[in-house]
């Protein structure tokens, strides 16, 4: 394990990451141009943008025709229906050939909105790369169920913050159901990172379980965000949380894979307690967080340790590592932080710290700056990265 300490001073500049083991898509270094988001992730009409990290191309979209069928049809005027694409989808990205998204910010709306929309002027290499990502998160999820494990070996170095986030972000831009579920065996506190709508729980969920039949049913078991995250609470007695199992965890798995694309689960902080075994054994992939302090990499470091040790060697190589609360002096070495992580693991998302995030209540997307939002947007894309992939073998 590398041992990690405080820099006396640093000088060199992080290089490039290297490409991920299975990045088909990877995720675009930070833009200097602080529009990246300047508004909210759903303000921006999107369009298709490639997933290879260069800047798509301005020209029309060509329309597709239909293939032509491989045998004579069966009937007059009739074809084997198997043998056409789908029809092309009559939206406006499709039928209107000179349509150009509206600037999200900066000098470029202003003139948009002081010509009267008449005037779109080019967009930046931020709005582009801000598209590109928005198109990584949207990536539809093959395998029809996708699940994230969010960890961290320490406490308070926001884990719960960072799952929270995550799933706004990601519900914000997709159009399926996205759920965040508390797995902490001691009193977790994901269910006050959003407005409470229930006094259910976790433990309520699995009582009632033999009753679910439609989404409508576990629905009533969460809470929703105003980005439509939902948000299964665990129990705030420590005593009864603590029996939540590996069984239990499988339990409430399966029943949410009927309703939810994808579900994040908030870890505790103890790789050996009851549902860890399960949560690990279940996951597609980890979101690993850390602070930028020794203990905090350090910690880190030896969670990435133990899962190789035991078996778990393809999710620490495709684990997402997030620096957590990055502030801009610090006498950790961040450039040697993020090379150590970005050797053994897919990629590293740096999340600088933000006042908001700070209050420790609920996550609200429109009251983080806009270079936190840029972050999470990088870590939304990152994840969904994965979403195209099949299910990791069990």
């Amino acid at each position: 394990m590398t041992e990690l300490s405080p820099r006396t001073q640093s000088n060199h500049s992080s290089p490039a990451h290297a490409a991920p083991p299975l990045g088909e898509h990877p995720v675009a270094k930070q833009p200097t141009d602080t529009q990246l988001t300047n508004t909210p992730f759903t303000d921006t009409p999107l369009i298709d943008a490639p997933l290879t990290g260069k800047a798509p191309a301005h020209a029309a979209p060509s329309t597709p025709t239909p293939t032509p069928p491989s045998t004579p049809a069966s009937g007059p005027g009739h074809a084997p229906v198997d043998q056409f694409t789908d029809p092309v989808p009559l939206t406006a990205e499709h039928l209107l050939t000179n349509r150009r998204p509206e600037p999200a910010g900066g000098w470029r709306r202003m003139v948009w909105l002081l010509s009267g929309k008449r005037i779109i002027p080019g967009e930046s290499a931020a709005e582009i790369e801000r598209r590109m990502l928005i198109a990584q998160a949207q990536i539809p999820v093959a395998s029809g169920h996708h699940r994230i494990a969010v960890m961290s070996l320490k406490g308070g170095v926001g884990k719960t913050t960072t799952t929270a986030a995550l799933g706004n972000t990601l519900a914000s831009l997709r159009g399926d159901r996205v759920i965040a579920v508390d797995a902490n065996p001691d009193r977790g506190t994901l269910g006050l990172k959003v407005k409470s709508e229930t006094a259910a729980t976790i433990r309520t969920l699995l009582a009632e379980a033999p009753n679910i039949a439609r989404y409508a049913d576990a629905r009533a078991f969460t809470s929703q965000s105003p980005a439509r995250l939902e948000v299964l609470a665990s129990d705030t007695d420590p005593a009864v949380s603590e029996a939540f199992n590996a069984d239990d965890y499988r339990t409430v798995a399966g029943l949410i894979e009927r309703y939810y694309s994808i579900c994040i689960t908030d870890c505790g902080t103890g790789l050996l307690h009851g549902a860890m075994g399960a949560t690990l054994e279940l996951a597609d992939q980890i979101v690993l967080v850390s602070l930028v302090a020794v203990d905090g990499a350090s910690s880190a470091a030896a969670t990435l340790d133990w899962l190789t040790a035991h078996g778990y060697g393809e999710l620490v190589k495709n684990a997402i590592v997030v620096l957590n609360a990055v502030e801009p002096k610090s006498d950790v070495d961040l450039n040697l932080l993020e090379r150590h992580f970005d050797q053994r693991c897919r990629t590293v998302i740096q999340v600088p710290f933000d006042p908001h995030l700070k209050e420790g209540a609920e996550v609200d997307l429109l009251r983080l700056k806009p270079a936190t939002r840029a972050a999470y947007l990088r870590l939304a894309a990152a994840a969904g990265q994965a979403f195209g992939r099949p299910k990791r073998s069990h």
